[in-house]
């Protein structure tokens, strides 16, 4: 039985910023991975998707090339190439963490780790018993996978869900995507771009369904243009093998429709990573699948915490890394948490990008908010002209007695990058006022966010 002060399971972006956090409180850690270091996020997620995006980001550039007085013959790619890319990062990173546990004297235990009391783990491979450790802490950052429709078989091959999407060997003649979150967009863009016939469904009125309406609505009209279909409120109701296609019914309101395509994207969400951790007999409380937890991401069982998509919406793993922090940080000093998810920044990085913060228009008129709105269009811009990037604007949801920034929405060129600036805007309790007359340099894109401040006030300068 080997002694630490904390055992955290899992080493995704919660567990091991967690881990981190918590060697330089002076905590003794061990963590528990049977997978690669930093968990789905790093090896089969956010950081391998974005280098694939970045290789449609390249693709598009080469076709616009005529725009900039490029021209060339026989415009060729290899999206086994972009792939071995995705891989390669993903790896480096993997190695990285692995660099900050040494550094860091984070002691790694490969394996299933399985709660035998609420102080105690054994870990085991391949079904047999390796190390049993004891904490008076454990934190449970287990992450979480794809989630499955009823009635649709994922079968890796025909069904995919985004793991097998991120390395597929060849681009399908035409894929279907169900499902239209971060994840679905991310894909449709990706695949669309290397010559895909994308055809998107959503069950819900809306893509992006948790982002402002009139964003999203902009962001659906440029996805049509680039040729990507988009059914919204509309169920699938069943699929079928037909020869090297598979067949899926649609049914919305207005039609009953058949779509055929070589493949299935499942991208509806993700179910918590929570069976065989041994919760049931600590009889640890869950709603709906995932862990709950109080304030400061403690259960019901002294001594056990949870963070990360494992615990619920939202599903980020920034929002992971802040709660991993805010649970050690409480554990080692006592001190309560203060992880804000009014404040946690979204983002989807097709292209154009969207990002978000606070409330979208339709959340602040439901909480009864007097508001004004600012709005700036990229097309506006000097250097979104110079850079042929002029899809998209920025929105600022303001209220309008005191000037409090409520909620901010970008849809464009490098909005992943600029809504930061409205976080600490928001995390200093700025005004529109004070955004507004923050100098922003001259020519960039961080200027719409400046524009889109004035236009709240009144007193937008160049429409």
């Amino acid at each position: 039985m080997e002694k630490f002060d904390l055992i955290i399971i899992g080493s995704g972006p919660g567990g091991y910023v967690a881990a981190i956090r918590a060697s330089q409180l002076g905590l003794k850690t061990a963590v528990v991975e049977e997978d690669k270091l930093g968990g789905v996020c790093l090896n089969w997620g956010c950081i391998p998707t974005k280098a694939l995006i970045k290789n449609a980001e390249v693709l598009d550039l080469f076709k616009k090339g005529k725009q900039f007085g490029i021209s060339y013959d026989n415009l060729g790619f290899d999206f086994g190439s972009a792939v071995k890319r995705s891989r390669k990062v993903a790896l480096k990173l993997s190695k990285g963490v692995e660099y900050l546990f040494k550094k860091n004297k984070i002691t790694l235990f490969p394996g299933h780790a399985h709660l035998t009391s609420s102080n105690r783990v054994k870990v085991e491979k391949d079904g047999k018993l390796v190390n049993e450790l004891e904490a008076k802490n454990i934190i449970l950052a287990t992450g979480s996978r794809p989630k499955s429709v009823p009635g649709i078989k994922i079968d890796g091959e025909k069904v995919i869900t985004s793991t097998e999407a991120m390395v597929l060997e060849e681009i399908p003649k035409s894929l279907i995507i169900v499902g239209a979150g971060a994840i679905g967009i991310e894909f449709a863009y990706i695949y669309n771009s290397y010559g895909s016939e994308v055809t998107v469904i959503e069950m819900l009125e809306n893509i992006l369904p948790i982002e402002d309406k009139e964003i999203t609505e902009q962001l659906r009209s440029s996805f049509i243009k680039r040729g990507v279909k988009i059914y919204t409120g509309s169920k699938v109701a069943e699929t079928r093998i037909e020869g090297k296609n598979i067949k899926l019914k649609m049914s919305s309101k207005k039609e009953v429709k058949d779509i055929v395509g070589e493949k299935i994207l499942v991208a509806i969400g993700r179910d918590p990573n929570i069976e065989d951790l041994g919760l049931e007999d600590l009889k640890v409380d869950t709603d709906n699948g995932f862990i709950k937890v109080n304030k400061n991401y403690e259960t019901n069982v002294k001594g056990l915490f949870a963070i990360g998509d494992v615990i619920g919406a939202p599903l980020l793993a920034h929002a992971a890394s802040e709660e991993g922090i805010a649970a050690v940080e409480y554990i080692a000093k006592g001190k309560e948490a203060e992880v804000d998810l009014n404040n946690m920044p979204s983002c989807t990085y097709c292209q154009p990008q969207v990002a978000s913060i606070g409330l979208t228009e339709d959340k602040a008129r439901e909480k009864g908010f007097d508001i004004d709105i600012g709005r700036f269009p990229f097309r506006a811009n000097g250097k979104a002209q110079a850079l042929e990037e002029m899809e998209g604007m920025v929105k600022i949801i303001v209220e309008k007695k005191y000037g409090e920034i409520l909620g901010a929405h970008i849809l464009g060129s490098e909005a992943t990058e600029m809504i930061a600036e409205i976080g600490v805007a928001k995390r200093l309790e700025s005004t529109v006022e004070e955004l507004a007359t923050t100098v922003h340099a001259h020519p960039t894109l961080s200027e719409v966010v400046g524009e889109a401040s004035l236009d709240a006030l009144g007193r937008v300068i160049h429409i």
